[in-house]
């Protein structure tokens, strides 16, 4: 089965990529499952109810999260309501939203996803690691295809994420860093892995942020007002293929498609 993962949806630009590109690249690789990042949906920072609707009527069957999703506070009290829509998994017991979930697929394949956050350069949460051994036990008693957006700022901690899931999941996908890596690979225990999806946004941009107000934020070390910067959106992602039988993946591909002004 494959499994389309689109790389964290920033603002305007982001949500256009993804009208624009997504149910081609669906009808094109036969994509089963698609989960979007959509932490940044809504101008740049956070997500509202409306488009995180929005999202899915655009073809998202499971919208992922990360630290953002608690920068637009009026989403709060649908996280509960919201069964598609995860947040990361490991945020204190009473934390509105579920972490993870089993979504089945048009043809009645269950796949299990989990959202979990880093702790390095982050937010001081509760251990991913451990949190993974509970949640992925629990998904795997449903289903052996279970894909992690593990949304986290050190390579480092991303890459021993995937090392230490390889073979009791079947993809692990980094999220939060905005710019999409080249280390695709299946690691030995039949686990797909990246460092990170990429964005989903303008590339004329600093991570999605009108880059002329990053530059300044570093030059003055003072607080500048980001806006979410508009031109030369692309739309990046991971396309997955599962064995549907064992779990194990058999193939991760890289997607980077490029919408211009005039598309």
């Amino acid at each position: 089965m494959k499994i389309l993962f689109v790389g964290d949806v920033v603002g305007r630009p982001g949500r256009l990529a993804l009208s624009r590109r997504l149910d081609r690249l669906v009808d094109v690789h036969a994509v089963d499952l698609v989960v979007v990042n959509g932490e940044n949906a809504a101008a740049g920072f956070g997500l509202t109810v409306d488009i995180a609707r929005e999202l899915f009527d655009l073809g998202a069957h499971v919208i992922t999260t990360g630290n953002h999703i608690w920068d637009k506070r009026e989403i709060i009290p649908h996280l509960d309501s919201f069964t598609s829509l995860l947040r990361p998994a490991n945020y204190p017991p009473g934390t509105p939203g579920r972490g993870s979930g089993i979504f089945a697929t048009a043809a009645g394949v269950e796949v299990g996803v989990l959202n979990l956050e880093g702790r390095v350069f982050m937010n001081n949460l509760e251990c991913p690691f451990r949190a993974a051994d509970e949640l992925v036990e629990e998904l795997r008693r449903n289903t052996p295809i279970i894909l992690v957006d593990f949304h986290a700022e050190a390579t480092s901690e991303k890459v021993a994420m995937g090392c230490y899931l390889d073979g009791r999941v079947s993809a692990v996908v980094g999220t939060h860093t905005h710019v999409q890596t080249a280390d695709e690979r299946i690691l030995p225990g039949g686990t797909a892995y990246i460092t990170d999806a990429g964005m989903t946004g303008s590339r004329d941009s600093v991570i999605g942020i009108r880059k002329e107000l990053a530059i300044e934020r570093f030059l003055t070390q003072l607080p500048v007002r980001f806006e979410v910067a508009k031109r030369d959106a692309v739309l990046s992602g991971v396309l997955f293929d599962i064995d549907e039988n064992t779990g194990r993946a058999q193939a991760v591909c890289r997607i980077l498609e490029e919408i211009s002004d005039s598309d």
